[in-house]
This record gives C-alpha cells, sequence and structure tokens, in this order.
C-alpha cells in the first residue's frame, strides 16, 4: 500500500513509497480503512527532525475510518462502525501513571505516527481499547479533527484549567489556539480574546473572525495588556491560554492575568528557553498548569461538542489533498497559508 514515510533521521526523508499492509487484526485489535488523516505540528517537526520518531514510520496521528475486520476479543465495537483513535499505544498498563489513568503520559507510550505506523495510509491496524465510535452524521473533516479538540478539551475542561463564566485570553490563534477558544466559548466563558502577531493578519486572525470571535489584538501594534485590563475593569483574564509556544509570548503572559488567576500551557517551544518575570507570577499567585497530550474522557466530550454543533471544527480545515500532494500541504502550513490540511489516501487497501 503506498504511504507516507519519514525514511530515516535528520532533516527531509519523507516519501510516499510501497508498505506492506498492516494484514488482518490480532486479538483485541481491529483494522481499519482510513478515510482521511490531519496533519499535526508534531509532523511538521518530524520533517525537520524536532520530535522524537522511529524510522522508518508512517506518518500521521489525527485518522479516522471505518473499521473493515475484527479480531478475537474484541467486545464494544464491529465492521462498518466509524471511529477515530486516541494515540496512546505501547502504554504499558503497569506504571504508576498508567494505573492512575494517565496512559497518554507513560514512559513507554508509543504513538502512530512516531512510535508505530501512522494513519496516512489506506489502511491501520489497531487496538479496539483505543478507539471511539463516531456517529454517521459527522463528517470526515470533523472527524479529523477530534483529536486536537479532544487536546484542547483535556487541557482547558479535564485539567481543571477552565470555570465558566471566566474571562479567557488565548495567545496564538492556529489550531490549537483557535480549538481553546472554541472550546472556552462552547463551554461557558463570558469573553474570549485572542492574541496574535502581524504573520496571522493574512488567514488566522480572519478565521477567528469567521469563527465569531471580535476581540483580537495584534500583540505587535496594540498594547495587549493595557486593553485586556481595559476589558476587565482593571483585574486581569482569569485564564489565560498559551498557545504559540513563543518564549516571549509566555514570558509576558502574567502581565494579562488577574491575581489568583490560571495560566494553561500548551504551546511547545521547540525546547527554546523561556525567561520568566518569576516575582510577577509569585506576586499574582498563579496556577500554571502544564499539559501534554489527551485523556481518555476528553474523546466522547469532543465528538459530542462537534457533531452537536457547539464546536464547529471542521471550519479549521483550509487545504485537502491527497497523500502524493503531502508537500504541498506541508509547505503551506509551515508559511502560515494553511490552517489545517488534511491527507487523504489513494487507494483503496
Amino acid at each position: 500500500m503506498k504511504a507516507l514515510v519519514k525514511t530515516q533521521k535528520g532533516v527531509g526523508f519523507i516519501e510516499v513509497r510501497e508498505m506492506p499492509d498492516p494484514g488482518m487484526p490480532g486479538p483485541g485489535e481491529v483494522r481499519i480503512h482510513i478515510a482521511a488523516c490531519g496533519i499535526c505540528g508534531s509532523d511538521i517537526h518530524i520533517r525537520h527532525d524536532q520530535f522524537p520518531y522511529w524510522p522508518p514510520v508512517i506518518l500521521g496521528h489525527e485518522f479516522a475510518g471505518t473499521i473493515v475486520a475484527c479480531g478475537p476479543n474484541c467486545r464494544r465495537l464491529k465492521p462498518g462502525d466509524r471511529v477515530v483513535a486516541e494515540p496512546h499505544t505501547k502504554a504499558c498498563g503497569v506504571c504508576p501513571l498508567c494505573r492512575t489513568g494517565n496512559i497518554q503520559i507513560c514512559p513507554h507510550k508509543r504513538s502512530p505516527g512516531w512510535g508505530i505506523h501512522g494513519g496516512m495510509a489506506p489502511a491501520i491496524v489497531y487496538p479496539e481499547a483505543l478507539l471511539h465510535p463516531i456517529p454517521d452524521s459527522m463528517t470526515w473533516d470533523q472527524a479529523v479533527m477530534v483529536e486536537p479538540t479532544a487536546n484542547a478539551v483535556t487541557d482547558l475542561i479535564i485539567r481543571g484549567a477552565f470555570t465558566p463564566g471566566d474571562f479567557v485570553v488565548v495567545i496564538g490563534p492556529g489550531p490549537i489556539g483557535l480549538l481553546a477558544a472554541l472550546t472556552a466559548r462552547a463551554c461557558g466563558a463570558r469573553e474570549v480574546v485572542i492574541l496574535g502577531t502581524t504573520g496571522d493578519e493574512s488567514l488566522r486572525m480572519p478565521k477567528a473572525r469567521e469563527l465569531g470571535f471580535s476581540k483580537l489584538i495584534n500583540v505587535q501594534k496594540d498594547n495587549a495588556a493595557e486593553q485586556i485590563l481595559a476589558l476587565t475593569e482593571g483585574g486581569g483574564a482569569d485564564l489565560i491560554v498559551e498557545c504559540s509556544g513563543a518564549p516571549r509570548a509566555i514570558a509576558g503572559a502574567a502581565a494579562f492575568a488577574r491575581k489568583m488567576g490560571k495560566i494553561c500551557a500548551i504551546g511547545l517551544t521547540g525546547n527554546r528557553p523561556v525567561e520568566l518575570p518569576w516575582d510577577e507570577f509569585q506576586k499574582k499567585v498563579l496556577t500554571l498548569f502544564f499539559n501534554m497530550s489527551t485523556h481518555y474522557l476528553a474523546w466522547d466530550r469532543a465528538v459530542a461538542l462537534i457533531a452537536g454543533g457547539a464546536i464547529p471544527a471542521e471550519k479549521l480545515v483550509t487545504h485537502k489533498a491527497p497523500l502524493s500532494e503531502w508537500e504541498r500541504l506541508f509547505d503551506a502550513i509551515e508559511k502560515l497559508e494553511a490552517l489545517k490540511g488534511v491527507l487523504t489516501p489513494e487507494e483503496l487497501p
């Protein structure tokens, strides 16, 4: 089967190549025919050798498709079910993290797309235990957005950073930033302000307006702290959601927060150091939440929020193409000319 593969270590080395068919499922596994797979920032990082991976490996973890066969001992799902997948394969199940329900950060985890073969292919064999059914009414564009939406639900809702009625500031209007804004609004934020830069004004800020967000601030043109304080009668925001990964933006987050406010850290810096105004964080008695990956409870909630229309995540999909055109979509994302790209198989498995 033709799949998109990171063939070896180093910058580049991605190509569509013939790979062995995954075969029939074993005990507790199903075979999925993949309909679509979203391009994540981690796929871009793998392209540039900036994320852990074990080549040769088929890329992609934001996939959705239809079950065509079930192995022995499958209990919940059947052929014909449409599903999305938690990317938590190879979690050991016995370490303290796994035993406390946090398989997403098990040190033995090897997710599809970097640790094992992923979803940028016509088919995959996958553990039934990591799958979530989606309704027949859900489009594939909606389905591929469940995984990134589950990240936003995990970080804002499951981790406890968000309270209905919060005044929320989102730093960074990329896909995760916009999903965080949509999640906060869907769950009862009284206001959501989105901060971006001049580079965001051609695509990302207009998309935020299209999604119904009116309070947008270009931090390179306007004084964001002054505007946020004015909007909150001098108090500051209840919750800052940091999605940019930019060291300067992270360091400046405390300026927007109220005393005893919360900062939800989502964006990765790419291992760049961050120098914080520590005393400002201390004097405001801020709570800082760090986040990584998705919790089990977030998945069905994300499915419900998207399928019910509360989070129109599919509107973030700006580019779709077959696997053979992967490079065009990757380039467009890197140049901020695309928001969310989706790849589809070109052949039946």
